[in-house]
């Protein structure tokens, strides 16, 4: 096998691919399914394989970790305005049933208010009649007295002396 390690134009995928060659390669252990690999060159080809590691993979794996610390802020915030959402509606449900209850209770008022005026004026007009039939009663018993007297007036008279015709 060629040893990789130095050669600086290998590129991350020939090294893995070398990695993956060697250990297929490698010698068995007897009566065991473990292999035999020099640890010193597998260690020093995984490291140069961790350095050479292009810059925005790290990038990329911190970007990965801010993103999820974003979405976690994001998600808690979303929550917070959701609960405070849910208690603006509560309360404008509750302030909506107290409206509702208001408005019952005034239209009640207002009902019996509408109840008690028109039984009041009922009321009323029957007293005025009560007292505009016993003035008519009066009235049509002070006309039948006036008729009366004219009358009697009329008949007490002296009759007008009788003029001789010729």
């Amino acid at each position: 096998m060629t040893d990789h390690l130095y050669e600086s134009d290998e590129s991350i995928f020939e090294i893995l691919e070398s990695l993956v060659a060697e250990v297929q390669e490698a010698k068995s252990v007897p009566l065991s399914s473990n292999v035999l690999i020099d640890r010193d060159m597998l260690l020093a080809r995984l490291q140069k394989l961790q350095a050479e590691l292009p810059n925005e993979l790290r990038a990329a794996r911190w970007m990965v970790r801010e993103r999820e610390a974003f979405i976690a802020r994001t998600n808690e915030r979303a929550k917070e305005i959701t609960d405070k959402a849910n208690a603006e509606s509560r309360r404008l449900v509750s302030d909506n049933h107290v409206l509702a209850e208001a408005v019952e209770e005034a239209n009640v008022l207002v009902r019996r208010a509408e109840g008690d005026s028109r039984r009041m004026r009922l009321e009323a007009e029957d007293e005025i009649d009560g007292h505009l039939s016993r003035i008519e009663t009066l009235l049509t018993e002070l006309l039948g007295r006036v008729h009366f007297t004219r009358d009697e007036f009329y008949r007490a008279r002296p009759k007008p002396p009788e003029v001789p015709y010729d």
